[in-house]
């Protein structure tokens, strides 16, 4: 058997596994076919608390913004606070 015509054959089955792969999980599913699907697990409490995490992380963001705005003006205001040095 000559290398290309091998190689050929290695691809195909590979590509082949690959195309059969969803359909084996499908398979091996333990769910019966004409059970209903259900939702996802995800409760508009559970919704509630992604939220929240959401808003304390930018509240977070915020905060450090915030501290950092705080530490710039304060930097201007010793700055002109200082009386300027006269250059001779």
């Amino acid at each position: 058997m000559n290398t290309p015509f091998a190689k050929l054959i290695l691809a195909s089955f590979v590509s082949a596994s690959i195309a059969l792969s969803p359909l084996a999980v499908m398979a091996a599913d333990p769910v019966p076919a004409g059970a209903p699907v259900t939702a996802p697990a995800t409760t508009p409490d559970a919704q509630s608390e992604k939220a929240a995490k959401k808003t304390a992380k930018k509240s977070k963001k915020d905060k450090k913004a915030e501290k950092k705005a705080k530490k710039k003006s304060k930097k201007k205001v010793t700055a002109a606070q200082e009386p300027a040095t006269p250059k001779q």
